[in-house]
């Protein structure tokens, strides 16, 4: 009943909490919670919840127990409970993996208009973590392959779990690789969100992030260690044509400073977030 999402939402506000895992207020995160408990799989929202939407007295109980653990632990809700939604889709996540929160989203869904000229065959999808990024794109393309990689197992397990999720054993393969070292072949399209926080700004982020793993936001070099290596290799890896899109967050204009000579295009987002660029194999040759 939506006086679940009121009381859930009250709830949350008396904490110091911090909203960038998923939702960015109070309210959409009580929605969610709520939501989720009651509705199930489907799309976090209000609009299947109303007052007469019966909530049992075994949901009542998960409700208060996530509400009792987000707020006293700062656990990122997505964690407590195991979905993240990236460009339309749900997705399997855990502490092994980051929350998705790219707004490289917003490319999948609009087919990376107008910055491909064709559809890309041979996607990658590097440090992929939970596999999000990947498997979102190779959705939005149904004629294209994906290569999800990590140097980390445990984010290869939850991308394989995801793999599965959506069926695409047949369109997906992993590989476990520190970023390009392991990898073979050239591809069309090289999408990569990896780690590019630097130690200072890690030390002073709040505590839900602190819950995730480390090794997925830090980068040596102010941040800037692992976005440089992927601009200097990605040429040996994209065909003649193909594109890499890169996401540096905050740390952007010091990649730029760093690659000031480097052609590329600093994209523009319809529902927020910064630092994602595009960059064409021609320019990087």
């Amino acid at each position: 009943m939506s006086e679940w999402i009121d009381f859930v939402k009250q709830g949350l506000s008396e904490y110091p909490l911090y909203y960038g895992h998923g939702t960015d207020n109070p309210e959409d995160e009580a929605a969610w919670l709520v939501s989720h408990v009651v509705l199930g799989d489907t799309q976090p929202s209000a609009d299947g919840i109303t007052s007469d939407t019966l909530v049992k007295d075994d949901l009542a109980e998960q409700i208060m127990s996530l509400l009792t653990e987000r707020t006293q632990q700062q656990t990122p809700l997505a964690y407590l409970l195991k979905e993240a939604w990236f460009a339309g889709h749900r997705f399997y996540v855990d502490e092994r993996v980051l929350v998705p929160r790219s707004p490289i989203a917003e490319l999948i869904t609009n087919h990376f208009a107008p910055l491909l000229p064709d559809t890309p065959r041979r996607i990658l999808d590097l440090c992929c973590g939970s596999g999000c990024i990947g498997i979102a794109a190779v959705l939005a393309f149904p004629e294209s392959q994906v290569v999800l990689s990590d140097n980390s197992p445990e984010a290869l397990e939850v991308a394989a779990i995801n793999t599965r999720r959506f069926a695409l054993t047949d369109r997906v393969s992993l590989c476990e690789s520190d970023l390009f070292n392991d990898l073979d072949g050239r591809f069309d399209l090289i999408i990569s969100n990896p780690p590019y926080v630097s130690r200072e700004e890690y030390q002073g982020l709040p505590e839900e992030y602190h819950r995730e793993p480390e090794a997925g936001l830090v980068s040596k070099q102010d941040g800037l260690e692992i976005p440089l290596s992927i601009i200097g290799q990605a040429t040996g890896y994209l065909n003649a044509e193909g594109l890499l899109v890169l996401e540096t967050g905050y740390t952007w204009p010091e990649l730029e400073k760093a690659t000031v000579d480097l052609p590329k295009i600093w994209l523009d987002f319809e529902f927020g977030g910064e630092g994602v660029c595009a960059i064409a194999a021609k320019d990087l040759v």
